[in-house]
């Protein structure tokens, strides 16, 4: 009976994950626009969300406004970084994070860690904005989100993400 249990908790974890979910988080260090890198491992006993988005998309920064106020209510048990690739650069990258006053990192990705993350490969090319992961405190991703999705542009739906993670 236990061993049933067990199955069904492992497969309702699998049904509320996304497509890349349930692995190992693939490392990267990455720099912003002041030059200071960040990787995920600084981020290890934390919950991380990684937000894979475009400064020109209406979405993603309808998503940036919501993840500041999520930042807001859970403070430093939360790590926030938003990862962009061009034809972002330190212009954009600066004025988005001043107009949705954005206190994580935006770092700037040449395009190889974003397809790690969505697993983009020449039968797989293609790549959406805003892409959300959350990430647990051992750096495993737990969920990912398509940033059009119901449940990631709503506080309680991230909220009720986060909740499962910090326990």
């Amino acid at each position: 009976m236990k061993s049933i249990l067990i199955a069904l908790s492992a497969a309702m974890l699998l049904v509320a994950a996304g497509d890349y979910s349930n692995r190992r988080a693939p490392g990267f260090s990455l720099a912003d626009s002041h030059y200071q890198q960040h990787d995920p491992q600084d981020y290890l006993g934390k919950v991380l969300i990684l937000d894979i988005m475009s400064t020109q998309c209406q979405t993603c920064l309808r998503l940036a406004d919501l993840l500041v106020q999520v930042k807001a209510k859970y403070g430093d048990k939360l790590g926030v970084i938003s990862v962009v690739t061009l034809p972002d650069n330190q212009n954009t990258a600066d004025r988005f994070a001043k107009d949705h006053k954005v206190t994580w990192p935006v770092v700037f990705d040449s395009g190889q860690m974003i397809a790690s993350y969505l697993r983009v490969t020449p039968t797989n090319p293609q790549v959406h904005f805003p892409h959300l992961f959350l990430i647990d405190k051992a750096g495993e991703i737990r969920y990912d989100f398509d940033g059009t999705e119901d449940k990631a542009m709503t506080m309680e739906g991230l909220s009720a993400e986060i909740d499962k993670l910090l326990k």
